[in-house]
């Protein structure tokens, strides 16, 4: 087990459980969503930063702690 890339895998995790609840409480603090939105949108700017900001963090940390309890290292 490599605790570095499970302790890594979870503060991505974290983070993307974050997002969402801080985007529906305090969207000003997410200066790139206003960007997303103007550039691509109301509703394809959200789903480029659901997906950047939410999905891809869950996803690479539950990758990252399957990866560390194999044995697997992030460096």
């Amino acid at each position: 087990m490599n605790p570095i890339t499970v302790i890594v895998g979870f503060a991505a995790i974290a983070y993307g459980i974050y997002t969402p609840r801080t985007r529906r409480v305090a969207p000003e603090k997410f200066t790139k969503l206003a960007a997303m939105k103007q550039a691509w949108g109301e509703k394809a700017g959200m789903v480029v930063h659901v997906v950047g900001y939410t999905v891809l963090p869950v996803v690479l940390g539950l990758v990252l702690i399957l990866t560390g309890l194999r044995g697997g290292s992030l460096f």
